[in-house]
C-alpha cells in the first residue's frame, strides 16, 4: 500500500459507496450502505458517511491524502448559516411548478432552468417556506461542507440546474437584482482543493487530519469518469434512473439536458424517472436474477409499459404530468419483468435518439455502468431495441470519484 491514499464517496438515491484508490488508479478498498431514512432526509447522507468512515481500515484513514464528493445532480436542501438543515431536501426527480412566471422572467436565455424539475424551481420553492436567511446547497455541496465545517461553497456541475454558466462561469443575469443571490453558493471548479477537514471530524473518526476535500461532481459525471468514455461512446447509468451522456464539441442548452464541463470535454446527456428503481416495487434483487434466466430475449412481449417510477418525466420528455403504464400485467412474472426491462429500454432508445437530434450524431458504442449494467438479459434487450453494441464497465461511480481526486493541484 502506498502513503498516499485517494477517496471518492458517491451519495446516490437509496444509498452511499466509497472507493480509496491509490496512484496507480488501483482501487484498494470499497464499500457501501443504504440510506436509513430517505434520500429527503440529510441525516441519512451523514449517517451513511459516519457507517463507512467508521469502517475503513486503520491504514486507509492514516493514509487518505484526498476525498472528494459526487451526489444526486438536482437534489436541494436549504440550511441555516452555520449550514444546519431546515428541513428536509427536494430531491432530483421532485417537480415544483409554483413560479414559473418568476423562473421566465429572470431566465430569458436559459431555456434549461424553465422546467419544474431545474434546482431554479426547488430553490424558489424552499425560499418561499424559509426565506432568504438560509443556504441552498446540492447534495453534494453539503456534504463537503459537512466534512469542512463551511458550506461556502459549490462545484459547478452540481450547480448547473440551478443557473450557473460554466461558459460565463456566472449566474444568469436576472439573479443579481433578487435578495435571495446570497443564499447561492460561492462555485468552484471541479477537481480543484476546497480546503482541510475539520479538526474535530478527523478526530473523530481517527481521519489523517491533513486530509483534503477536493470539490467533487454530479453521480453521473463520476460514472462517466469511471468509464473513461471517448468520443465515439456514450455512456449509459442503469442505477434507480436510467443516465445517457455522451461527448460534444459544443455545449447545449435545452429543457431536459444538462450539459457540464467534465476534464477537457463538453459533455451532455439526460436523466429518466425510469430505471431500476421501478423494478424493486415488484421484485427482489434475487427474484430479479432468477427471472431474467427465464426471458426469451429473442422474443418481443407487445405490452408497451412505460414503467416511470412516478408520475413525471424530465428526459427524453420533459412532462412533470406524464403518467407511468405498468399494466396490463401478465400472470408470468419472467414475462412482466421482460415487458418491464423493454420498457426500460424503449426510454434508454429514445433517450439516445433525442441526443441524436441534438447533436448529429449516435454513439457507436454504449458503455453501460450501475447496478442494472449486470443483468446480461437486460443487455441482450437493450443491443436488439437499441440497435447499437453495449458493453459493461464494473468500475463504481465512487471510483470515478476517487479519479478526481488523483488530478488535483496541490
Amino acid at each position: 500500500m502506498t502513503d498516499n491514499l485517494f477517496g471518492g464517496l458517491d451519495f446516490g438515491t437509496s444509498g452511499a459507496r466509497i472507493s480509496i484508490i491509490n496512484f496507480n488508479k488501483e482501487l484498494i478498498y470499497s464499500n457501501s450502505t443504504s440510506y436509513k431514512y430517505s434520500l429527503k432526509n440529510p441525516n441519512s447522507w451523514t449517517n451513511s458517511c459516519k457507517k463507512l468512515l467508521d469502517s475503513l481500515p486503520i491504514k486507509v484513514k492514516s493514509n487518505l491524502h484526498k476525498l472528494a464528493i459526487s451526489g444526486t445532480s438536482g437534489t436541494l436542501v436549504a440550511c441555516d448559516l452555520k449550514g444546519e438543515p431546515v428541513g428536509e431536501a427536494i430531491p432530483y426527480n421532485q417537480a415544483c411548478n409554483g413560479d414559473k412566471l418568476l423562473i421566465e422572467s429572470i431566465t430569458s436565455e436559459e431555456d434549461h432552468l424553465q422546467t419544474p424539475y431545474s434546482s431554479l424551481a426547488k430553490a424558489l420553492k424552499l425560499i418561499n417556506i424559509y426565506g432568504t436567511k438560509i443556504l441552498l446547497r446540492h447534495q453534494s455541496d453539503w456534504i463537503t461542507g459537512w466534512f469542512l465545517k463551511d458550506w461556502t461553497h459549490g462545484e459547478e456541475s452540481n450547480n448547473f440546474k440551478l443557473g450557473w454558466d460554466q461558459i460565463k462561469e456566472s449566474w444568469p443575469k436576472g439573479y443579481f437584482n433578487n435578495s435571495w443571490k446570497k443564499c447561492l453558493p460561492q462555485i468552484i471548479k471541479s477537481g480543484k482543493i476546497i480546503g482541510q477537514i475539520h479538526l474535530g471530524l478527523a478526530e473523530s473518526f481517527k481521519l489523517n487530519k491533513k486530509l483534503i476535500l477536493i470539490s467533487g461532481t454530479t453521480d453521473s459525471n463520476a460514472s462517466l469518469l469511471a468509464a473513461d468514455i471517448g468520443k465515439e461512446d456514450g455512456l449509459t447509468v442503469l442505477g434507480t434512473t436510467i443516465v445517457v451522456k455522451k461527448i460534444i464539441d459544443n455545449p447545449i442548452k435545452e429543457k431536459g439536458v444538462t450539459t457540464h464541463k467534465v476534464g477537457s470535454n463538453w459533455v451532455c446527456g439526460g436523466a429518466s424517472n425510469a430505471g431500476c428503481g421501478i423494478l424493486s416495487k415488484f421484485f427482489s434483487d434475487l427474484e430479479i436474477e432468477e427471472l431474467s434466466r427465464q426471458i426469451n430475449t429473442s422474443k418481443n412481449t407487445s405490452l408497451n409499459l412505460l414503467p416511470l417510477n412516478s408520475k413525471g418525466e424530465r428526459f427524453p420528455i420533459n412532462n412533470s404530468d406524464l403518467e407511468p403504464i405498468l399494466g396490463p400485467r401478465p400472470v408470468s412474472d419472467s414475462l412482466y419483468l421482460h415487458a418491464l426491462l423493454e420498457g426500460l429500454a424503449n426510454i434508454e432508445l429514445k433517450g439516445w435518439e433525442k441526443l441524436n437530434e441534438l447533436t448529429g450524431s449516435l454513439p457507436k458504442k454504449i458503455i453501460t455502468v450501475g447496478g442494472g449494467a449486470k443483468n446480461p438479459q437486460w443487455r441482450k434487450i437493450r443491443e436488439k431495441i437499441i440497435n447499437i453494441p453495449i458493453v459493461s464497465c464494473k468500475k463504481t461511480t465512487s471510483f470515478g470519484t476517487a479519479l478526481l481526486t488523483i488530478k488535483a493541484n496541490e
